[in-house]
């Protein structure tokens, strides 16, 4: 399989300097391209770590001694108990395991909410009821807090974006593929989809549009039947999770349709969405908003076209409401992706990646059990809101680790060098050759990205280095 993370490896691989996403192109501001699977409450122990402090029976030489416990208090892990996804005696939830994977670090490994706060921290939100959830700097690689982040559970389509991270740099955009019959076998009853018609061609462009707005298991499955087959691809994305150390993974479907079997952790989703987003058109197709997708072809049957063919077109949506927006979600200032999923077993699953006063974090909520209508939006937000405050106020618990092999990165770092030489040429080759206005492309070597959103604008303002590598100054290998 194409390695990711490798001189060579992608030509949607950007190259050149080590970062996670290229500095803005000043100047480049495209606009947004025009034209599923969206489908219980629990107090964060973190949020009631340490009872309110009133003085009002506090005499005043004390004061200063009580304030000085509270802050050292502060600065000490807060760890949910092990019934975190319940009330003591609450047998008919399901608990998470009392150890996990410690890749990232051991505290990563504890059940319940890790979270190290320093004095004047915010506490984290009381409302959130998801079994899994964590909260990472997508730069650095720092897990700021977390809860069950390695209980292995069913991921829904969210698995879609490891599927996307291995195969997406196989094929180039403007290649051209008619879809046969036996290209869609296999898709499980109620899948969600964007309409592929068998005898119709359609650009590869096109079906990663259907993958990611519409989250459409007709567009894996088609997909996967170019990269010879459904085995194959699920060996090629099982192999590529095992590079990224994503461990708790295990990957049945392509698509992340239930199976017996099929698990990912809200760790594993967020270090595939962390180097899912190293690559320019990942990044382009996760941001996007709405898009034209093709039709059926149809004879026209009245007018001097008559006999004549033509093909139509419809518009599609993305299915991520903290892009779109939805009844009750508001659009979040600063969301650029990644991807949403829900199926009757995972419940609703969701990666998120935010930018907010130059910082840009990635958060993944499994499975919120409140009840509330679109939960895992609601809580995703909550939590990118608390990390947004708490930034330089906690100490990290873990990190988002290096895939198995990197090259001349740092401790923790996502990628290994490009091919200055060759990589640059292809991505710049392949940037804007669909001949479409260009969402995303950067540039490829000095580039960025300025993605136009419904909410706002996601702005990546400078290099965004390596784990291990943040005193390096832009521009440094």
């Amino acid at each position: 399989m194409n390695q990711l993370h490798t001189p060579k490896a992608s030509r949607n691989q950007e190259t050149g300097r080590l970062s996670f996403i290229r500095s803005v192109s000043r100047g480049f501001l495209p606009h947004r391209r025009r034209g599923g699977d969206d489908g219980t409450q629990r107090t964060s122990a973190a949020a009631a770590m340490i009872p309110p402090c009133t003085f009002s029976s506090v005499p005043a030489s004390k004061k200063a001694a009580v304030l000085l416990a509270s802050a050292t208090l502060l600065t000490v892990s807060t760890t949910a108990p092990a019934f975190a996804d319940g009330e003591p005696g609450d047998k008919d939830k399901p608990k998470p395991p009392a150890s996990m994977s410690t890749v990232g670090g051991a505290q990563l490994g504890k059940p319940g909410t890790q979270a190290k706060l320093k004095p004047g921290a915010p506490v984290l939100p009381k409302d959130l009821s998801a079994r899994s959830w964590i909260v990472s700097d997508a730069e650095s690689g720092e897990v700021l807090a977390a809860h069950n982040a390695h209980w292995r559970l069913p991921p829904a389509s969210t698995l879609k974006m490891l599927f996307a991270d291995t195969v997406l740099p196989k094929f180039p955009k403007t290649q051209k593929h008619k879809v046969a019959l036996s290209d869609l076998e296999g898709i499980g009853a109620g899948s969600s989809m964007v309409g592929i018609k068998e005898n119709e061609t359609y650009s590869v462009h096109d079906l990663w549009l259907g993958v990611f707005l519409k989250s459409g298991n007709d567009a894996v499955h088609v997909l996967s039947a170019m990269n010879d087959g459904v085995d194959k691809t699920v060996k090629d994305m099982q192999a590529h999770a095992e590079n990224l150390q994503a461990l708790d993974t295990h990957v049945v479907s392509p698509d992340g349709y239930d199976a017996k079997g099929q698990v990912s952790s809200a760790y594993d989703l967020s270090l595939i969405a962390r180097s899912g987003l190293q690559k320019k058109d990942f990044r382009e197709y996760c941001s996007t908003a709405t898009a034209t997708f093709p039709g059926e072809t149809k004879k026209i049957t009245k007018g001097k076209d008559k006999g004549k063919t033509k093909r139509g077109s419809f518009e599609i949506q993305n299915t991520n409401k903290l892009l779109t927006g939805g009844l009750d979600v508001t659009p979040y200032k600063g969301i650029a992706g990644v991807k949403n999923g829900y199926t009757s077993n995972a419940g609703n699953t969701f990666t998120g990646v935010a930018e907010r006063d130059g910082k840009i974090l990635l958060v993944t909520v499994m499975n919120p059990a409140s009840g509330e209508a679109h939960a895992v939006y609601k809580e995703t937000a909550r939590l990118l809101d608390w990390g947004f405050k708490a930034a330089g106020k906690v100490d990290p618990v873990g990190e988002l680790v290096a895939p198995k092999g990197a090259t001349g990165a740092g401790k923790g770092a996502p990628g290994g060098v490009g091919d200055g030489k060759n990589g640059a040429a292809a991505n710049m080759a392949h940037a804007s050759d669909d001949g479409t206005s260009g969402m995303g492309v950067a540039l490829a070597v000095a580039g960025g990205v300025v993605v136009v959103l419904a909410a706002g604008v996601f702005v990546v303002r400078r290099r965004m280095p390596l784990p291990g590598q943040s005193g390096r100054r832009p521009g440094q290998d």
